[in-house]
């Protein structure tokens, strides 16, 4: 005898994992600026990274989830080595010289490369996909080509690497030996966290004082609501809610990020800056429900 099939998720639940992921993460970009006032950004990284780790793991482990096998902890490290090394670390990197609010602008382009990747994969896109992809990279180009990124190379290249490598991670996970979606979460912070420290030391970072409290109250926000909350709640709705809702954060995130960073750091936006994060989440929008039309 079958099993009844699930029941679907409450409309409270869906819309309190909603906010989670748009809120949250839309403010870990104003979380990271404040966190490296007193903290490197590869080793606020790593100990932001460890420390959810950890606790997360041994909760899962408590209530009795299974420990990933060798072959899973390896593709783990490498999800760790694209998405929380290349990924987030890139963003810590860029935004000791740019605002957080256009970090975050820049990083929403990753649907577009998560896109041209399947393309590469065989996925073929719609006309609606090419299209958003045109739009997006139009934007993508526009932000780069000006505004402030102009004085800050590095922080420019920073932002380019981290959605292209957080997106090479998503294409290339869905293919892999991966453990259960919250173990794997826990044992990709884990490694991605220990590769951001190592690499942090390797560069010469190091606590010379004891970080302003501010900042480390900062880094613990970034670790139990970005890392913890953040994630679980994005997991929870790739399983129970369609694609194109779960993954909705990508245009959602920015406009917060902007103005949290316009209302409690004083960050200002030129008309370039805005104007290109209006034709990127265009591009990311017609992505986004393309695909779910075609699904």
């Amino acid at each position: 005898m079958k099993n009844p099939p699930a029941a679907p998720p409450s409309a409270l639940a869906v819309a309190l994992a909603l906010a989670s992921v748009y809120l949250v993460w839309g403010s870990t970009y104003l979380a990271i600026r404040v966190g490296l006032e007193g903290y490197p950004p590869f080793l606020m990284g790593s100990i932001r990274f460890i420390a959810a780790s950890l606790v997360f793991y041994a909760f899962l482990r408590w209530r009795g989830h299974a420990a990933p096998t060798r072959a899973q902890w390896r593709n783990a490290a490498v999800m760790g080595l694209f998405m929380m090394l290349l990924g987030n670390g890139m963003v810590n990197f860029a935004e000791q010289s740019v605002s957080s609010g256009l970090a975050a602008i820049a990083v929403a382009s990753m649907p577009l490369w998560a896109a041209l990747f399947g393309v590469l994969r065989k996925q073929h896109p719609s006309r609606g996909e090419w299209l958003g992809l045109a739009i997006g990279f139009i934007g993508v180009i526009w932000l780069n080509a000006g505004s402030q990124l102009r004085g800050s190379l590095p922080g420019m290249a920073a932002l380019i690497l981290a959605p292209i490598a957080w997106a090479w991670g998503s294409v290339w996970s869905r293919v892999r030996d991966l453990p259960a979606p919250f173990m794997s979460t826990a044992a990709q912070m884990l490694c991605g966290g220990v590769a951001m420290g190592l690499l942090g030391l390797g560069l010469g970072e190091r606590m010379s004082e004891v970080p302003p409290l501010r900042a480390t109250l900062a880094v613990g926000y970034l670790a139990a609501f970005g890392s913890i909350i953040g994630f679980s709640a994005y997991v929870w709705l790739l399983h129970h809610v369609r694609p194109a809702l779960a993954t909705s954060y990508a245009y959602v995130n920015p406009p917060i990020a902007v103005l949290l960073g316009a209302l409690l750091l004083g960050e200002r936006f030129s008309v370039h800056a805005i104007g290109a994060m209006v034709v990127i989440l265009a591009g990311v929008i017609l992505i986004t429900f393309s695909k779910a039309r075609v699904a």
